[in-house]
């Protein structure tokens, strides 16, 4: 497992913040490969407890049955699914979180 933490600025135009300064979001990339059901949908859940508002978690995963637990775990949050993507063996969902 690993992760990377990275900061973007977001998108130039949104001033919502003091003095119209951009915020910075983290960008986190979480490693499930390898892990069976449930796991995979219990540690994103964890990882995006830990972010702030607007923060993007790249979970990548092996699972197939992650096509349907990460869905079902965004319904239960309210996090937003950005996109799901298959890459070879590897099922990549980035979330924003809410």
């Amino acid at each position: 497992s690993y992760d990377i933490v990275m900061s973007h600025e977001s998108d130039p135009g949104d001033r919502s913040s003091a003095g119209g300064k951009r915020d910075l979001v983290a960008e986190r990339i979480l490693n499930l490969r390898g892990l069976k059901c449930p796991l995979p949908a219990l540690r994103a859940r964890k990882a995006l407890s830990g972010l702030r508002t607007g923060d993007m978690l790249i979970a990548e995963c092996t699972d197939p049955l992650t096509a349907i637990d990460i869905p079902n775990l965004l319904r239960e949050t309210g996090d937003t699914m950005v996109s799901s993507v298959r890459e070879g063996e590897v099922l990549v969902f980035r979330i924003r979180k809410r």
